[in-house]
Parts: C-alpha cells; sequence; structure tokens
C-alpha cells in the first residue's frame, strides 16, 4: 500500500474503455521538486517504482525527493529500494535458484511456515537455453542429434524443472529448444508497459526486472530497466523483496548520422564498447540518446545493450520511441496493447519526443555512426577492438605475445614481420615458432561429427578451429544475420568451402530466424558451408562449442598451437570458448563465414583473397560481401510478423518429449541421494532463528593469490569438467564416466561438483604457485602443491578459514552466483582486492563472503604480501556499516581497507549469513513461524 504522500495515484483510459490506475510522475513536478524534463529516461523508471512502492519504511518521501532531484555530478550515495515487476532466469542460474527455492521451502517448514507460502512473489521466467552442445555440426540432422543429447544428459535437471513449475505458482519454465532468453525475451516475454489486475483495479506501471544472466541487459534496447544480477539477489526479488541499490549516475552516450556501407550492428556494439570501457562506467547507467537513435532499427539497439556487462555498465538503455512501437507490433504484440502502451508512457513522459529537452548527464560521449568501419575484437576480451583493416597486424602482434620467448631471440626480425602484414605471409628466416604447421587426420572434413572420413591436413598458429553463429548479441539480429546468409549465398555460387579444420556451427536466438532464413532462401547456402542448424541457445559463447576432432586437439597440445575462434557472441575470455583454442575472436556473423571460408586469423581481407572459385579465380571478401541495399531489400521481403506469432504461439507447452518427462509430486522437493545434478545443499543446514553476529577473522590463509581482471570464468566452474581434477574424481566414484560428464553449467544444482570446480579453471594463474596454470595452490605452513579443492578442504579439517588476494577488476564477466557460492563452500570468509566488477561484489555479499578493497594507490605489491603470511580481519567485532573501515593485519604488517558492504541492506544480509538467510528468517517472521 502506496503511502502517495505526493497524491500521485490517478487514472488514465485505455483502448478498450477501462480504466488504469497510475502513479504520476507530473506529481513531483507539481511538488516542486527536481526537473522532471531533463531527468533521464533511466531514472524516471525508477521514480514511477518508488512513487508506486512508497510505505514510509522502504521508501520514504526523502527516497523520492533524491530521485527527483538526482545531481549529475554527485558520488552516488543514496540508497534506494528497487523492486522490479518480474525476473527473468536461465536455465544454467536458474536451475540452483530454483534448488535454492526448494531447499528454502524445506527450511522454511522445519521452521514451522507453511510451505506454499514460500513460492515466487513476483512472476518469474525461466527459459531452458544454456544446455544445449554443438556435439553434432555441419550436418542436417545435427540439430536433433543434439537435442537428443541434451534431453538425455540433462533428464534430471529437466524433471527437477517441471517439478518447480507446479509446485512453484508464480513460475513459468519456456522449454529446451526454444530460444536464447533475451531473444524470448525481447520477441514475446517483455511487457514494456504491465497492466496488471490487483484487489479488483487494471494498474499501470513500467516493465523492469532483474535477471539471473549479465546479458539481460538486452531488453534495454526495448525500453525496458533491468539488468544482470546473480542468483542470489534474484532468488530474493523473486521472493518479494526490494533490491537496494544506490542511486546511480547516468552517462549520456549520443548517437548521430547512420551506419556506412559495409559496417554492422555488430561493428558499431564494438566501436561502443572499446569507447565506454575506455571512459570507465562500471556501476553506471548508459542512456543513448541523440538523432543516431532515427537511422538504428531496435535489433540493432538490443545488440548494443545486450553489450552493458562487456562495457562495464549496469544497463545500456534506449528510451521507447515509434521504432519500439514499430518492433512490438512486428513481433506479435496485439496492436490494441501497444496502442494503451503508447498511451500510457506518452502520458508519463517516459516516450523520447525529438522535439524534448536533452536530458542532463553525469558525462557524455558522443559518436557519429558514419565513423564505424567493420571490426573485430580479441583475442583474449570483448573490449579490444581491432579494425578489420588492421586484423591481420594485430593478430601477428598478439601471436607474438602468446609464444614469448619462443621468438625472444629474433625480436627485431618478428617485429618487422608483424609490419608487413598485407604483404609477406611468411616468418622471417630462422623464426620456425611463428609459421611452423603440423600434420593432423581429422575424421572429418569441412563439416560433421566424426561419421565421415577426412583427408589428413596442416595446421599452425592463427587457424580457425571454431567458426561459430551464436549468442545472444547478434541473433536478435535479421540484418546481419542475413548478410551472413547472403554472403554465404555468393560464396556457394562461386564454389567455395570452409577449410577441413573448422568446425562450423549455427545457433539462433529464436526458431523465428529458422523461418526467416527459409523464406529467404538462404538454409541451403549455409548448410552448404556447415552452417547448419546445431541448436536454439547459448552454445559457443559459454564453452558449450562441444568437441573438436580428437586429431585436431592432439596435434595443438603436442605442439603448442596457438589456435583461434571467431564467434558472433560478447565473451571471449581465455579458456572460455574451447581448452584447445587460445585466441577468441567476436566478430559480425558474415565476419564469421568469411574466416570459416579463409580458415586463418593471419589474412589480410583487403590485399589476400579469402579463397579461389571453381574457375581458379582469386575471390576476394569484397567480392563476396553484401549491399546496404540488397541487406535490406532481404530483410523487408523475408522477416514477417506471423513468424513471431506462429513460434510463439505454444511457447510453453513444448516438444512432446519435454511434456512426457516424469512431473514429481508434492509441495516439498523429494531429494534423490543418488542424483549427480540435484542434490541438497547445506546453506540451511543449521539454521537458527536468529542470527550470529559477524565476527573478525582470525588465523587465516590466502587459498590464492590472483593478479588483475580476473573473471568469474577464472573462479566459477563453466565449460567442460575436466577428466583428472576433484569433480570428476567425485563424479567417478558416483558412478559417472567420464563421457556422461556433461558441462559444469549443467551440474550447477549439484554444489558438490561446483564447489571441486571453483577456482579450477585451466588457464587460472595462481601466484602461490608461479609458472603453473590451473586450479592449484599450495597449503601453508606446509608448501605442499594440492588442487585448490583438497587444500581448501584440508584447511576446513583444521578450522583454519580462508583468503582471497587479488588485483583490480575482480570478478569481471557473467553473473555467475557459484563463483560466489563455491568461493564461500571452500571456506574462504573475505576477499581482498584492489576492485571488484558490481554483480561479483554483490554476489559475495548475498553469500556471506566479506569483500575488502584495498585503498586507493594501494595494493598487494605496495603492502609487500607474497601470500604465505597468516591474515586477521579486525574491526568486525565492533559491528560492521556501510563501506566501513577495518585493519588487515598479516603477520607483522598492518593496513587499512576498505569493507565493500556497501549499503545498509547489505550490512543486514552479512549479519545474517547471507541473503538467502536473511530472506528466510523475515518470511517465517512473517507468517508467524519465529517471533
Amino acid at each position: 500500500m502506496s503511502g502517495d504522500t505526493f497524491r500521485s495515484k490517478a487514472t488514465i483510459s485505455l483502448d478498450d474503455g477501462r480504466t488504469a490506475e497510475i502513479f504520476r510522475l507530473d506529481a513531483v513536478r507539481r511538488a516542486g521538486v527536481g526537473d522532471l524534463d531533463t531527468l533521464p529516461f533511466s531514472l524516471r523508471i525508477l521514480l514511477e517504482n518508488l512513487l508506486r512502492h512508497e510505505d514510509d519504511k522502504s521508501v520514504t518521501r526523502s527516497h523520492i525527493e533524491a530521485v527527483a532531484a538526482w545531481d549529475p555530478a554527485a558520488t552516488p550515495a543514496v540508497e534506494i529500494a528497487f523492486r522490479p515487476a518480474r525476473v527473468i532466469l536461465q536455465d544454467f542460474t536458474g536451475v540452483p535458484s530454483v534448488v535454492d527455492l526448494a531447499v528454502m521451502r524445506e527450511a522454511f517448514a522445519r521452521l514451522g511456515g507453511p510451505p506454499e507460502q514460500m513460492s515466487p512473489i513476483r512472476p518469474s521466467d525461466l527459459v531452458i537455453d544454456h544446455s544445449v552442445q554443438v556435439d553434432s555440426f555441419g550436418q542436417s540432422v545435427s540439430f536433433r542429434r543434439n537435442v537428443q543429447l541434451e534431453y538425455e544428459r540433462n533428464r534430471e535437471r529437466y524433471q527437477f524443472l517441471r517439478w518447480g513449475q507446479q509446485a512453484l505458482h508464480g513460475l513459468r519454465v519456456v522449454p529446451p529448444g526454444t530460444g536464447i532468453v533475451h531473444q524470448v525475451n525481447l520477441e514475446y516475454l517483455a511487457r514494456v508497459v504491465f497492466f496488471e489486475e490487483q484487489d479488483g483495479v487494471t494498474r499501470a506501471f513500467p516493465d523492469t526486472l532483474v535477471g539471473t544472466d549479465s546479458h539481460t541487459t538486452m531488453i534495454n534496447g526495448l525500453g525496458v530497466v533491468g539488468w544482470g544480477v546473480g542468483g542470489i539477489e534474484a532468488e530474493a526479488a523473486v521472493l518479494g523483496e526490494p533490491m537496494p541499490m544506490l542511486l546511480p549516475q547516468v552517462v549520456g552516450f549520443k548517437l548521430t548520422g547512420a551506419l556506412p556501407a559495409g559496417a554492422t550492428a555488430t561493428d558499431l556494439v564494438l566501436t561502443v564498447t572499446e569507447m565506454l570501457r575506455k571512459r570507465g562506467v562500471v556501476g553506471k547507467f548508459v542512456e543513448f540518446h541523440g538523432s543516431g537513435l532515427d537511422s538504428l532499427a531496435l535489433p540493432d539497439r538490443a545488440t548494443i545493450a545486450n553489450m552493458a556487462p562487456e562495457y562495464g555498465a549496469t544497463m545500456g538503455f534506449f528510451p521507447v520511441d515509434d521504432e519500439t512501437l514499430a518492433y512490438l507490433r512486428f513481433s506479435g504484440r496485439p496492436a490494441a496493447l501497444v496502442d494503451d502502451i503508447e498511451r500510457y508512457l506518452v502520458e508519463q513522459g517516459l516516450f523520447r519526443d525529438r522535439s524534448a529537452p536533452e536530458p542532463r548527464f553525469s558525462a557524455s560521449l558522443e559518436l557519429d555512426l558514419g565513423d564505424v568501419v567493420p571490426s573485430l575484437a580479441g583475442p583474449k576480451r570483448p573490449q579490444d577492438r581491432v579494425p578489420l583493416s588492421g586484423s591481420q597486424a594485430a593478430w601477428r602482434k598478439s601471436l607474438v605475445g602468446f609464444l614469448g620467448d619462443k621468438v625472444e631471440d629474433r625480436r627485431a626480425a618478428v617485429e618487422a614481420w608483424v609490419g608487413q602484414a598485407g604483404q609477406d605471409e611468411r616468418a622471417p628466416s630462422g623464426v620456425s615458432a611463428i609459421d611452423a604447421r603440423f600434420a593432423a587426420s581429422p575424421e572429418t572434413a569441412g563439416g560433421g561429427d566424426g561419421d565421415g572420413g577426412g583427408s589428413p591436413v596442416e595446421i599452425g598458429h592463427g587457424d580457425v578451429l571454431i567458426a561459430a553463429i551464436t549468442s545472444c548479441t547478434n541473433t536478435s539480429n535479421p540484418s546481419v544475420m542475413l548478410a551472413a546468409g547472403l554472403l554465404a549465398r555468393k560464396a556457394v555460387e562461386r564454389g567455395l568451402k570452409p577449410r577441413p579444420w573448422v568446425k562450423t556451427s549455427l545457433a539462433p536466438g529464436s526458431q523465428v530466424v529458422t523461418e526467416y532464413f527459409e523464406a529467404a532462401g538462404l538454409t541451403d547456402s549455409l548448410e552448404a558451408l556447415g552452417f547448419n542448424l546445431v541448436g536454439y541457445g547459448c552454445t559457443t559463447c559459454i564453452g558449450n562449442s562441444g568437441p573438436i576432432d580428437e586429431s585436431l586437439a592432439s596435434t595443438v597440445k603436442d605442439h603448442g598451437v596457438v589456435a583461434a575462434a571467431v564467434l558472433s557472441g560478447n565473451r571471449n575470455f581465455e579458456g572460455r570458448i574451447h581448452p584447445s583454442v587460445v585466441a577468441n575472436y567476436l566478430a559480425s556473423p558474415p565476419l564469421v563465414v568469411a574466416y570459416a571460408l579463409a580458415g586463418t586469423m593471419d589474412i589480410d581481407f583487403e590485399r589476400h583473397p579469402i579463397g579461389v572459385d571453381r574457375s581458379g579465380v582469386q575471390v576476394y571478401l569484397r567480392d563476396l560481401w553484401p549491399t546496404p541495399q540488397e541487406v535490406a531489400e532481404c530483410v523487408r521481403q523475408s522477416v514477417r510478423r506471423e513468424m513471431f506469432e506462429r513460434r510463439y504461439a505454444a511457447v510453453f507447452e513444448g516438444t512432446e518429449e519435454w511434456r512426457g518427462l516424469d512431473i514429481p509430486s508434492g509441495l516439498t522437493f523429494a531429494w534423490n541421494d543418488a542424483s549427480t545434478y540435484i542434490r541438497r545443499p547445506p546453506y540451511f543446514d543449521d539454521l537458527s532463528p536468529e542470527p550470529t553476529a559477524p565476527a573478525d577473522i582470525l588465523g587465516a590463509r590466502a587459498l590464492a593469490v590472483l593478479g588483475h581482471s580476473v573473471t568469474t570464468d577464472h573462479i566459477s566452474p563453466a565449460g567442460s569438467i575436466a577428466k583428472n581434477g576433484p569433480a570428476a574424481r567425485y563424479l567417478m566414484e558416483h558412478g559417472v564416466q567420464p563421457a556422461d560428464f556433461n558441462q559444469y553449467g549443467a551440474r550447477r544444482g549439484n554444489h558438490e561438483v561446483m564447489v571441486r570446480g571453483t577456482f579450477a579453471n585451466i588457464r587460472l594463474r595462481n601466484l602461490l604457485v608461479p609458472g603453473v596454470e590451473g586450479g592449484v595452490t599450495i597449503h601453508l605452513p606446509d608448501g605442499e602443491q594440492l588442487s585448490i579443492y583438497d587444500a581448501a578442504m584440508r584447511y576446513k579439517a583444521d578450522r583454519v578459514p580462508l583468503v582471497i588476494i587479488a588485483g583490480s577488476e575482480y570478478g569481471t564477466g557473467s553473473s555467475r552466483d557459484w563463483a560466489a557460492k563455491g568461493t564461500m563452500l571452500l571456506g574462504v570468509r573475505a576477499v581482498v582486492a584492489e576492485s571488484y566488477e558490481r554483480i561479483h561484489r554483490s554476489n559475495l555479499v548475498g553469500m556471506g563472503v566479506l569483500p575488502l578493497q584495498f585503498l586507493p594507490g594501494e595494493s598487494r605489491e605496495t603492502h609487500g604480501l607474497t601470500g604465505r603470511e597468516t591474515f586477521d580481519v579486525l574491526g568486525v567485532n565492533e559491528g560492521l556499516s556501510p563501506q566501513k573501515r577495518l585493519t588487515v593485519r598479516a603477520d607483522s604488517k598492518s593496513f587499512t581497507v576498505l569493507a565493500r558492504v556497501d549499503t545498509p541492506q547489505e550490512v543486514e544480509y552479512m549479519q545474517h549469513g547471507g541473503i538467502l538467510q536473511y530472506v528466510l528468517r523475515k518470511r517465517a517472521r512473517a507468517a508467524g513461524a519465529i517471533s
């Protein structure tokens, strides 16, 4: 019940004669607070959220005034309580969320609460899109085979989700094989404006959400406020908890002009990512404005919004305008509903009007779209944009870095070779490490999954082993997808084929893509180049690229080949795509096809032919690249509204295989002790009705000492399960053979597997064991080298608390809740880093792990820490407060750190041991189960 001290409650008329209750934003204008006309659109939506939820407790009049009178120059310090209208989950992070809800329901019942009350309060959708793997490829049966394998591997998980769908009221599940969560959200789930029946009254308010995937921000392209959070935060939102957040700064990004011929939305987003990363927007909203928006189609905006985690922002927001409404109508939303959406947004001043005053921003950037050039990004980070014209030189420079001392004695010659890119294809005499090639005998050639017999090939540094049209970034965008198909058609007409060592795959974001490829007559051309449909889901971008040919993998390993992958995704961190691939590049879908044809990164497309046609004529990329007019005409003729309507008509029903799954019954889940997929986690085993106050950490040891930019991919289990690690040992002890290990993501519902894979990434560099890569450490004080998991368990047996020491940008990357859960289960009580990524810091707090930050200018190096010290964290006993200064004592050294517990609400979470314990006790108290 709103306090409504601004008297903002009012009604508007809807299309069918009904009325809707709204909370008018201009009520704050009437009260003389702030300048609503120049408040960024994203903050206007937060303002409405507070007006509607004013209760004089979590939301007070002063909170509303703080947003209305927002100071662009102010350092974020005002905490507000944001209540998202809905929550969206994907299955990798969604399964453990449902596991947590199941065990919370069980603990809630033990405390005396009615179990059915521990259900979602806000509408929640879980889209199963992260479990498909590219096992079969390059064949007409690849999609069916991969789906069959997906069900075989994930049957227990899917049965569990079916239980959740029927037992947890408010949870909907989109079955496997439908599409990527963000595209399903964009094309179908997103409402833009809610019209919700509450106590017999229709209430209208902006669609807002949080999601368990960091790329939830893709929906910002549709004018919906939302961002990625950890699974534990999402669970709290599902249960109706307000999300504490600091009122952010908003960076304005002005776009002018239009994209030139040859440049794609992918090139634009890589440019935007590079610019914003250089500017520094971590923890900030980015809001796009300017006349350039008028030339950007909605899918182009969604492509830019999707990459917000890569440029570091909380959001990349595009206000609703005529293009948004046109997309809603085109994608199958009822015309009357879209009219009501427009009516509400115009009434509230939330509709982008070209004549309106320009919003004020905390900082501003500007880009003329006409300056965008074809680009890719890599080989390790999405913000490292490389103009396509300089890609060969950039590759050669990267290769020198990868090879290191192998070329050190010929440094001058090598540098000259780098500078000759585009002219000289050969390495300088005597530097064989650069252009050496090694024989392999793949079972297949140019596509397949082991059914054929390939010819022997030679591979070398820079050869592209994986070319994947994949991920949510681009597969929402018909223009770049159809451009890839048009390029493929021209290549097939000239008789070109991908190189035999390239694994090609096509994993669209939704089934609609298949429809418009068919309508455009491009499916056959893509399949002729090995880009057969492999699944509708997030595949290569998250490490579900599947196996490459054993002969190729062995050659890479035996000879240290620096192999490459090119994908149309958003993540290219090392160790993420495939264990055999070191260099990963993000590129547009048509460039993915081009690199599959070329087979190497060591090519200058302007000067070097991409291949030779049937007549022996050299073919260049410019000969294949479709014109803007060709692409636009193809989109116009091939993409139609009825495709969306048809594909989403029964989106929650699924296939016969999905509908035929056995559904466990009961209000509480019947845990199966024999399951290796779904296990009862220990979070509430010793839960008391009242929390125990946090205490100083005494006598801790460092489990790992890490450098800068350690990502959640380094921390959290992801991708393939190594066959010689603790997780593999556990699975084999439970009767699971290596062929059936599946991916870590598929086993996120089993904490025993996940904790054994935490900090187990093959590229992790723990400075306690210099020169060694992987999840290893030394146990102190004896110095024995062990896996991180085994060392942690030995420390746990000896009751020794643990800390992690790290550099800057700790926890960048995907919003992996297991990066925090695994850290906690290993016995880590605190992390000490130079800086944190927003979501991971929040997740650590949510799991009761104390994030500590070195003071500005200070670091492990300035304090002379080796990691072999014994650590005490002092000052916690006196009570935590937001960003309290604490003392760390490392043997004889002492220094001050900042406790990155940023808000009063986060302090409460730490006092309860984590957000789940806090929510459980609060709900139990509200139900009268505890006093």
